[in-house]
């Protein structure tokens, strides 16, 4: 017997832009270009579709190790993503919000960014999340920073569990935000390449082969349909 779930936080790590483009003998940037493409289809549909936060895999801590021409021109994409889409957050209800360790980028993608998430705060139909110059246990290790930096060594003694993971929980990135219900991957890998490794650890994972340019909201909706029939137990019976 089926049973209905409710979906509140998708998150997607968003593979195959550069297979794509060689595919097709095109350069990668142009992979890049089609997948910006596919984020805000993506996005409008889910503040259409009742899901409260969309959290996208957009740039790793990992992803500066690409050649540095790559990486220029993925901050140039942002850049122009975050100035293109301005009008689609604001005419749709979207609030745009980033996680990760932004001081690494230079100080107008920095002002982008924070400028855009104060423009868009006031949106209720969706909270969209890029996940930029981030990893999971980057993620964790400054949240214990955070958490803990201001006990001294007795006092982080006698701290309980349940009161150190809540303290952490909430020096998180996404603090405020629900664990993630349903993560996909596209591209045919079958891996979450250190992406909210707090957050998915209940969530149930969909691994699809269509490379990130070719994904569309016909094959969204069948995996969201696929979740939505799942008997989620989180370690009960």
């Amino acid at each position: 017997m089926g049973n209905t779930n409710t979906l509140s936080h998708l998150a997607i790590i968003m593979d195959g832009n550069g297979r794509w483009a060689q595919n097709k003998g095109l350069p990668r940037r142009d992979g890049h270009k089609e997948g910006a493409k596919v984020v805000r289809q993506i996005t409008t549909w889910c503040a259409k579709n009742s899901i409260c936060y969309l959290t996208l895999y957009a740039f790793s801590t990992e992803n500066w190790k690409r050649p540095k021409a790559e990486v220029e021109f993925l901050m140039q994409l942002l850049r122009q993503y975050l100035k293109n889409e301005k009008n689609t957050y604001l005419e749709n209800g979207i609030r745009f919000q980033a996680i990760g360790d932004i001081s690494m980028f230079n100080s107008p993608l920095r002002e982008m960014i924070l400028e855009l998430e104060e423009e868009s705060a006031k949106g209720e139909n969706l909270t969209q999340i890029l996940a930029l110059n981030y990893g999971g246990r980057d993620e964790i290790t400054r949240a214990c920073l955070k958490a803990f930096s201001q006990f001294s060594p007795d006092e982080l003694k006698t701290l309980d569990k349940i009161k150190a993971q809540a303290l952490l929980e909430n020096s998180l990135d996404t603090s405020g935000i629900p664990d993630v219900d349903l993560l996909i991957r596209t591209g045919g890998e079958m891996r979450i390449s250190n992406f909210l490794l707090w957050q998915a650890s209940y969530a149930e994972f969909a691994f699809s082969p269509t490379l990130w340019p070719d994904f569309n909201t016909s094959e969204l909706e069948s995996i969201i349909a696929n979740f939505k029939n799942k008997n989620r137990r989180f370690g009960g019976l």
